[in-house]
């Protein structure tokens, strides 16, 4: 009992480290140029969470599975040959079933290569520890990274365009705050939302 007490209590604390207490980005401040990039409308959004989930979940399971047979000189590299691999994954599914997305997200799908944290749960985590666990790592980071892009392309579209998921949602008297459209809108909601988050949750980057 002991064990399965202490196991569910590992499976648990790397599930709310990754979606509230060490945050990707209203925490460790991670992936700020994407979330400013695509969350001016919330499909975006949701396609950049997913993309990166999947990315995160798949590269640091590949890269826990293979951790004692990356040479520790040439790690980095390996999680570049990776994360890439599995980068060209998504962006050719974005470009065979939703093409819109894949044009209106542009480059960005591809930056993921470059995203901090994806590489950064491989080495923090990931060539450290079973898969197992790693799985749950990248899929709490990549789902904390979601939640936030979600909640601040919901704001942005909303006061912006009027609209949530495309649909008309503000009455027809509605003026757009065309500030949200853009990229001043997505730092002015990231910072409040990080604020507010850290206060009520008290947890600090240091």
């Amino acid at each position: 009992m002991k064990w399965i007490r202490m196991r569910y209590t590992k499976w648990y604390q790397t599930l709310k480290n990754g979606i509230s207490t060490q945050n990707p980005i209203v925490i460790s401040v991670l992936g700020i140029c994407s979330a400013l990039a695509v969350t001016n409308q919330v499909e975006n959004a949701i396609a950049m969470g997913l993309g990166v989930t999947f990315v995160v979940m798949a590269s640091s399971g590949t890269v826990s599975l293979l951790r004692n047979f990356i040479p520790s000189k040439i790690r980095m590299v390996a999680y570049m040959v990776i994360i890439s691999t599995y980068v060209i994954v998504v962006q050719m599914f974005l470009e065979g079933f939703f093409p819109v997305i894949a044009k209106n997200l542009s480059a960005y799908v591809g930056l993921i290569i470059t995203n901090c944290i994806v590489m950064g749960r491989a080495e923090a985590y990931a060539i450290k520890n079973p898969v197992k666990y790693t799985l749950i790592d990248g899929f709490a980071n990549g789902m904390g990274y979601s939640l936030v892009l979600i909640v601040v392309a919901s704001i942005r579209e909303i006061l912006g365009f009027g609209t949530f998921l495309g649909m008309r949602v503000m009455p027809g008297s509605w003026i757009n705050w065309v500030v949200f459209s853009i990229a001043p809108g997505g730092f002015f909601v990231i910072g409040l939302l990080a604020w507010g988050v850290r206060v009520l949750t008290r947890q600090y980057e240091e």
